[in-house]
């Protein structure tokens, strides 16, 4: 249980990244992407980072 709330931490943490990234425009990939400069998936972004973080924080527990 703990290996996979780890994975899935990990990976809610790099999507959340990513969102973040094309939300602020930072990360211009893919380039037609609905995504890039809209701060509402920045935020989307923010509060599934805090997930991963906090499952990543439970799984290391």
């Amino acid at each position: 249980m703990r290996k996979a709330l780890l994975i899935v931490g990990l990976l809610a943490l790099a999507i959340g990244l990513l969102w973040i990234g094309q939300g602020t425009g930072a990360i211009a990939w893919p380039a037609q992407s609905f995504m890039i400069g809209s701060l509402q998936w920045a935020e989307y972004g923010a509060l599934l980072s805090a997930v991963g973080l906090i499952l990543i924080w439970q799984g290391k527990r």
